[in-house]
């Protein structure tokens, strides 16, 4: 007779329990506040998971055309960045000195090389393919940013859902080579603005677009501000640019939504 699923074997706690293993020593003589920082990051790619699965699920409901689905889940994802904002809140409560005490046993280790994170910046159209290079070539990290790299956008569903509902998108923004980067569109902007003056069903999903947009921008610049002020100009672990680089991604995703903002 199988065992009785419990609310430990469910969620297999013991086995998320083991998984904090500070390097600066073992849990009894290592630095305080790397378990913290273990944690906290833990649960970032925790909530990047999530926020992939939320971010496929809006752009097959733009191509199914349900704006209800869609709408919905945009607005579980922008509370989920307004959670992942707010962690950088308890990561603040660590000092510079109380960092430094165990920021050497992180070796090359960096958050520049989240696999998640790089997914989710190529499935909301940022893709940059020298970021590629930054993840081993047999990893499971690497063949996921290659499928992400080469599929269709967040930004391309929703130019899907636009031709649905009757408007003329043009041609060489519905085939375009989804492996770029999203550049802004006079002739989508004027398509944009009738929409705004005439559809709030479909305007309101243009908003949240926006306000995730906005989201992830806030995510990054409290992300540099926390790196300002923990480590300074210094350079970042694993050979980054720290604040330098950090800083020079602060940039909208969907450049189209705010161009519109002063015609409207």
């Amino acid at each position: 007779m199988s065992k009785a699923v419990t609310y430990a074997s469910y969620l297999r706690v013991d086995e998320l329990l083991d998984l904090q293993t500070p390097r600066s020593g073992d849990n009894q003589h290592a630095e305080h506040d790397e378990t913290l920082f273990i944690i906290i990051h833990q649960v970032y790619e925790l909530w990047f998971k999530q926020l992939l699965h939320e971010i496929d699920y809006v752009a097959a409901n733009l191509r199914k055309n349900d704006t209800a689905h869609v709408t919905r889940t945009i607005r579980r994802i922008l509370t989920i960045l307004k959670t992942v904002v707010a962690q950088i809140d308890v990561l603040e409560t660590m000092t510079p000195l109380e960092f430094n005490a165990f920021r050497g046993f992180l070796d090359s280790a960096s958050g520049f090389q989240s696999a998640q994170f790089r997914e989710m910046e190529f499935a909301l159209g940022y893709k940059r393919p020298a970021l590629l290079a930054h993840h081993p070539e047999e990893s499971t990290g690497r063949a996921r940013l290659e499928i992400r790299y080469h599929a269709p956008t967040l930004w391309d569903a929703f130019l899907t859902y636009l031709a649905l509902n009757g408007y003329p998108v043009p041609t060489d923004l519905l085939a375009r080579d989804v492996t770029q980067s999203l550049e802004p569109s006079p002739g989508l902007q004027v398509i944009l603005i009738q929409i705004y003056r005439e559809n709030p069903t479909i305007s309101g999903v243009c908003e949240l677009l926006l306000d995730m947009d906005e989201g992830l921008q806030e995510w990054r610049y409290r992300h540099v501000k926390m790196v300002s002020r923990t480590i300074g100009s210094k350079g970042g672990t694993g050979g980054s640019a720290g604040v330098d680089y950090l800083s020079k991604t602060i940039q909208p995703l969907f450049p189209d939504l705010w161009a519109i903002r002063a015609q409207l």
